[in-house]
């Protein structure tokens, strides 16, 4: 996210005492994201409020962690530390994620080209991470039990469908903003464990199976069917939503 002023420089307990009382709402989250990573990045955005990091630059760090990530999955072959390493990369750029958006909240440093940055590059990340991991299925064969197209199109439909996520929940929400639609209920504490396969932390965690071959292939396997499942179920709710008008008093 973009700053367009130096932010004042604040301490890091400070901050992260700042950051601890002003919260956006956790309602219909998925769990691993309201309860774990939004506390990391707490301390993340406190970190990087001490140093004097804008959002920007906590933007770059989150692309420039996942981007490791997916190169040491190109550049070696699957294992299990591998895996490991891997999926830490994936959680601490998830996690820089959120920071971003909090440094820009605490230090007032928020503006339309930072939520635009952060945007775009949440947009890339996902399905370079699908699209690496089809890599890693030709380049590596004798690591997975199956081989060629039995296996490529897994990662292949897996990235159709989180962009087509992508771009249904970010034009929902412009369209309710502009239109003045309905809109859907956000569920409570129960959607947020519900939602687990959905959630963005759950993903980056699977990578732990990289190098057990068919254990990953089952593991990312069903998490497709879950999302592929819960994404349609979406997109017929924003669908009848988008074409009710909302209730005015």
């Amino acid at each position: 996210m973009t700053s367009t002023h130096s932010p004042a420089r604040m301490g890091f307990r400070q901050t992260l005492a700042q950051l601890n009382s002003a919260q956006k709402s956790g309602v219909g989250v998925p769990a691993y994201t309201r309860w774990v990573n939004r506390r990391v990045a707490r301390v993340f955005a406190a970190a990087a409020v001490k140093i004097g990091l804008g959002p920007n630059g906590v933007t770059a760090a989150s692309a420039s962690v996942s981007v490791l990530g997916m190169v040491l999955m190109v550049a070696l072959p699957p294992s299990l530390w591998l895996g490991l390493l891997v999926a830490l990369l994936f959680a601490l750029g998830y996690a820089l994620d959120s920071a971003d958006g909090q440094v820009a909240r605490v230090t007032g440093t928020s503006s339309p080209a930072g939520e635009w940055l952060d945007h775009v590059v949440d947009a890339m990340r996902t399905p370079a991470q699908h699209l690496t991991i089809l890599v890693g299925f030709v380049k590596y064969p004798d690591a997975f039990p199956l081989t060629g197209w039995q296996l490529w199109w897994l990662p292949l439909a897996f990235t159709v469908l989180v962009t087509g996520h992508f771009m249904s929940q970010i034009l929902a929400e412009q369209l309710r903003r502009n239109k003045s639609t309905a809109t859907p209920a956000s569920g409570g504490t129960m959607r947020s464990f519900v939602n687990l396969h959905m959630d963005a932390g759950t993903f980056c965690w699977i990578f732990i199976f990289w190098g057990t071959g068919l254990g990953f292939i089952l593991v990312y396997g069903l998490l497709f069917l879950a999302n592929a499942a819960t994404v349609l179920l979406s997109m017929r709710r924003k669908f009848i939503t988008l074409s009710t008008p909302a209730v005015t008093s």
